[in-house]
């Protein structure tokens, strides 16, 4: 499955942004989705991760309460609406696809990723 991130920008602290994550392939509507970030100079971390069919969601304690994963299987995307953004939410944001199992905060279980999308939050 090919993955395409679009959304991000600059923004000021406290201030909102919709991430986006198109998906190619028959698939994705099987697939368990995660977003992940890498800031300058850090590892990637995990951000949030969805299931197949969106029941289940989990989020990475920085972000719990301010961000929300979500997706649409008949148009194979997945977004994070990401609210009360903070200046260390700075990052590439990159949008992760299993092959097999549930939602994971474990980056080697992706088997897919995007090129990842901007997000630059301003204090």
């Amino acid at each position: 499955v090919q993955l395409v991130e679009s959304g991000g920008g600059l923004v000021q602290a406290g201030g909102s942004l919709s991430l986006s994550c198109a998906a190619s392939g028959r698939t994705f509507s099987s697939r368990a989705m995660g977003w992940f970030r890498q800031a300058p100079g850090k590892e990637r971390e995990f951000v949030a991760s969805i299931s197949w069919s969106g029941y289940s969601t989990y989020y990475s304690d920085s972000v719990k309460g301010r961000f929300t994963i979500s997706r649409n299987n008949a148009k194979n995307t997945v977004n994070l609406e990401m609210n009360s953004l903070k200046p260390e939410d700075t990052a590439v944001y990159y949008c992760a696809a299993r092959d097999l199992g549930g939602p994971s905060f474990e980056l080697k279980e992706y088997t897919s990723w995007g090129k990842g999308t901007q997000v630059t939050v301003s204090s």
